[in-house]
């Protein structure tokens, strides 16, 4: 364990494997080494690293805070991507903030002075609730944003509108407890919105570092990610002669029937003779038994984000997707490999009663704006309906 004698000027906080990624490939951009502060170790047999070596430094630059979720295969994806950031030379701190009524409140008054301390924060979901909560606390000039998906599209679009920050796939619910829940949570999450408006003289800085085809707004600033860290660290992958499929949680989140799902998968492993599923990590093992008896694929749940599964191979010479974050990520890390990622798109037909109404354009506009990937013929949808 790293011993910490001062707050770091850099607090990034992740709740998924993806935003750790992406806070990596943010630090990668900024030279960490030369601006954080940050002196790379040799990475530890196995990828993993301990917490040990020559990682002071890192406490003068960057440190991440992990706030894991509860299910085992995001706790598991996370662990090893903390082993890589530790290898990096960063200082990563695990700190419990679900799973108890008293673990937020605890949670919170842990890193109450780090994070009022910090010079700069790093946030990776800012439609979390908990992250929303920490940012009451922040006295930082400056505030960065890095990808948790799609849903960073999302984000840009409603502070550019003024509106109350919502996940494109919630729906209205909860009934009256739900409303008051709400109510009595509106004070923080308008001021999380007011965090994320850019102050007037630039005394309030906001940077949003992303793969994701979105425009700066109000004096926020836009940087690339193109997932020059990802290259750099692995790869080229060995490509296979097959198809591989890639999950989605659309159906664990209401937006897409699960018959219909089924359908979808099984019409595009006999067109494309898929022979790989690579599981989104929160695809339940009910659903995914199911998958493979009616197609036959081999089930992969990875374990690390698929960016970096695909670079390091082997990987199909064409990787078929739904509309998701990895039809704009992929194509970005899988640069020069020859490797051609195609997007399927979600029928109307296939969405649930209970899918918000903002769903089909949200997720059309997704594979509309996605660069350098192979749009799949509209009978591939509607084949599957």
């Amino acid at each position: 364990m790293v011993t910490r004698s001062a707050p770091a000027p850099t607090l990034a906080f992740v709740e998924s494997p993806v935003q750790l990624l992406n806070v990596l490939e943010w630090a990668h951009a900024q030279g960490a080494g030369r601006l954080l502060g940050v002196v790379p170790r040799q990475p530890a047999h196995g990828g993993g690293g301990n917490g040990s070596g020559p990682v002071a430094s890192a406490a003068a630059g960057l440190r991440i805070v992990v706030l894991p979720p509860t299910d085992p295969m995001s706790r598991g994806q996370l662990r090893r991507m903390a082993g890589l950031a530790r290898d990096e030379g960063h200082e990563v701190q695990w700190q419990e903030a679900r799973g108890g009524r008293f673990a937020p409140v605890k949670a919170l008054a842990a890193l109450a002075r780090e994070v009022r301390a910090a010079e700069r924060v790093v946030i990776g979901d800012p439609f979390s609730r908990y992250v929303q909560l920490l940012l009451t606390l922040v006295r930082a000039e400056e505030l960065v944003v890095v990808d948790d998906g799609t849903a960073t599209m999302e984000f840009v679009a409603q502070t550019a509108r003024g509106e109350r920050l919502v996940r494109w796939h919630r729906v209205g619910g909860g009934g009256l407890p739900g409303r008051l829940r709400e109510l009595a949570y509106a004070p923080v999450s308008a001021t999380a919105r007011r965090r994320f408006t850019p102050g007037a003289g630039g005394r309030r800085r906001v940077e949003v570092f992303s793969s994701m085809p979105v425009t700066a707004h109000s004096g926020m600033t836009v940087r690339l990610n193109d997932f020059a860290w990802t290259r750099a660290r692995f790869g080229p992958p060995r490509l296979t002669k097959g198809t591989d499929l890639v999950g989605t949680s659309l159906v664990e989140t209401g937006v897409v029937d699960p018959d219909r799902y089924l359908e979808a998968v099984r019409a595009l492993t006999l067109q494309h003779g898929a022979t790989r599923y690579f599981a989104h990590r929160r695809e339940s093992p009910e659903k995914l038994r199911l998958l493979s008896e009616a197609t036959g694929l081999e089930i992969v749940r990875p374990d690390l984000p698929l960016e970096l599964i695909a670079r390091r191979g082997p990987v199909g010479r064409t990787i078929v997707s739904f509309p998701s974050t990895v039809v704009h990520t992929l194509p970005y890390a899988l640069i020069g490999t020859g490797v051609t990622v195609a997007v399927c798109d979600v029928d109307p037909s296939w969405l649930t009663a209970s899918a918000s109404e903002r769903a089909r354009g949200f997720l059309a506009g997704v594979t509309d704006t996605a660069r350098d990937v192979h749009r799949l013929p509209a009978q591939t949808a509607s084949a599957a309906g």
